[in-house]
């Protein structure tokens, strides 16, 4: 038998922000999997570091930050033989996913290459998203708004359309991309109703206001914006309802 291919998710930062079940599997894998930056650090790492109880072989994927797809996709070409080596021996291997694993996540990219081939279960994490909402105090949607996730690296006309045809939107991957995504809501008259919170649950977490930001965003950072009439949202969006 064959180990298990298990994508962990994390949850945006917050080593508390785990489910039980994410928390158990880390704890009983023999092997974890986790993205190593150019810099040589890992945050999926990190984050788990508090219950992961050591002993544990681990594999680093070291990743190219890059506009292409290239790059990024030798790292996972590399890395996929490795885990399958270890699963053909039979051991598990949690692969160590920042946010939730589907949701823009790495391990969207291993599970491509092995998932067909082995067992493998999926641990669902908290998303960037939802726990920004929760730190801003920002609900994003009720009853019968429609509600839009855009990466900010989609060209304006896309983007622009993204945000007219939803009454509550998220915005992420803003990094190099947030001057432009900015400028953009304020064209449309909607810097008023935007939120701009960035390392939510990490260090050096930030939530203000989008008119009070600078032009310069890393990429973990966000943009919520309340567009439409739910009179619960519009109550709870109310200057008062932050005092």
């Amino acid at each position: 038998m064959t180990g298990r291919l298990l994508g962990i998710g994390l949850g945006p930062g917050d080593p508390e922000l785990l489910t039980l079940k994410a928390v158990r599997l880390l704890r009983e894998a023999p092997v974890i999997a986790y993205p190593l930056s150019e810099g040589g650090t890992s945050l999926a790492r990190s984050i788990a570091a508090p219950h992961l109880p050591g002993g544990q072989s681990e594999i680093a994927i070291e990743l190219c930050m890059s506009v292409t797809r290239a790059p990024g996709q030798g790292a996972y070409d590399l890395a996929a033989p490795k885990i399958a080596a270890e699963l053909d021996a039979g051991r598990d291997v949690a692969v160590l996913c920042e946010g939730d694993p589907f949701f823009y996540g790495s391990f969207l990219q291993l599970f491509a290459r092995l998932g067909s081939r082995y067992p493998a279960e999926i641990v669902p994490g908290i998303s960037s998203v939802m726990a920004a909402a929760a730190r801003t105090r920002r609900p994003l949607s009720a009853r019968d708004d429609r509600f839009a996730v855009l990466p900010a690296t989609l060209p304006d006309a896309a983007l622009r359309a993204g945000i007219e045809a939803a009454e509550s939107v998220a915005i992420l991957k803003l990094g190099r991309h947030f001057a432009r995504a900015k400028a953009l809501i304020g064209t449309l008259g909607l810097t008023k109703d935007a939120t701009y919170a960035e390392r939510v649950g990490q260090p050096g977490e930030r939530v203000l206001p989008l008119a009070e930001t600078g032009d310069r965003a890393p990429y973990f950072a966000l943009i919520l914006l309340y567009k439409g009439a739910e009179p619960a949202i519009l109550s709870a969006l109310a200057p008062e309802a932050s005092r």
